[in-house]
């Protein structure tokens, strides 16, 4: 095995000044380095981490360190975003955004963060519906921060699409996004649990549903389990509470030729793709980039 960089001062060209403090100022560079040494045993990719929370701090970009190393900034701010970061913090929560599928998303506390295996399912969507009519309506269950929903709508333009979620605040947060990125006029969210209160059917219905099993959540990652919402996370006594409401109302939701895409859990494929079949419904996987079966694409049997 390689073995990591170490970034310490034998092998920087330049040294931490002491005002490289939580109340001083420092130039980039050393900023850079001290921000490094904090995060270099917490997290996957620390360079990476000290400079985006560096740029945010500073309210510039990562090409504004690149341009001027030798600027000398605060530190004050900058340091005490390390400290949350150290406390398990989601980056995703102290930056206030997350890309997915090209867009940028704001995030908070009441949502899932997205994440790159779900466009798996924005991939599979488009699968689905390669070589015949696009869909026009779209259902998004759980919206959280309405990547789903607003990432096929980009993909879709001349698709309406309805997000739901119990959690007003993610509908809220919802709303915004799809007012900042230009699809408000095609896109409406509301709070209510699951398809409760909707009377229409449409052509296409997608979720990331909560899947953990209430017992597994507390083995999950710290920036995972203390920092997302658990009711995003809980699946129920063996994870499939939420399928199973899904699947139950799969038949009052889709049109005709309408295909449902949801996300998997690892190892779940096998157990959805049968209560989906049981159900009367045809199945197909999709694989991530990590070739995990991660989404599941469901239809009404032909005739």
């Amino acid at each position: 095995m390689t073995e990591r960089y170490r970034p310490d001062a034998a092998t920087s060209t330049t040294t931490p000044t002491p005002t490289d403090t939580a109340t001083g100022t420092a130039t980039i560079t050393d900023v850079l380095l001290a921000g490094t040494r904090r995060l270099w045993n917490a997290v996957d990719n620390p360079r990476l981490e000290v400079r985006l929370l560096l740029a945010h701090a500073i309210g510039g970009t990562r090409l504004d360190l690149i341009r001027d190393p030798g600027r000398v900034v605060e530190t004050a701010l900058f340091h005490a975003l390390i400290d949350r970061r150290l406390a398990h913090e989601p980056l995703a929560h102290i930056l206030g955004r997350r890309e997915f599928w090209s867009l940028d998303f704001q995030v908070s506390p009441a949502t899932l963060i997205p994440r790159p295996d779900s466009e798996t399912l924005v991939a599979a969507a488009l699968t689905a519906y390669s070589g015949k009519p696009p869909p026009q309506t779209i259902l998004d269950l759980g919206t959280g921060t309405g990547c789903l929903l607003l990432a096929l709508l980009h993909e879709f333009p001349a698709a309406f699409g309805v997000g739901v979620d119990i959690a007003p605040d993610a509908a809220r947060l919802a709303r915004g996004n799809a007012i900042r990125l230009g699809l408000a006029d095609r896109a409406a969210f509301v709070a209510v649990d699951w398809t409760n209160s909707l009377a229409v059917r449409f052509d296409l219905v997608v979720s990331n549903p909560p899947y953990i099993p209430t017992a597994g959540i507390a083995t999950l990652m710290p920036d995972v389990a203390r920092y997302e919402p658990r009711g995003a996370l809980d699946g129920g006594a063996d994870g499939y509470d939420a399928y199973r409401t899904i699947l139950r109302d799969l038949p009052q939701r889709l049109r005709p030729g309408g295909v449902a895409v949801l996300e998997l859990g690892i190892g779940q494929a096998g157990t959805v793709a049968a209560l989906a079949q049981a159900a009367g419904f045809t199945t197909s996987l999709h694989l991530d980039l990590a070739g995990i079966q991660r989404a599941i694409v469901i239809s009404p049997p032909a005739g």
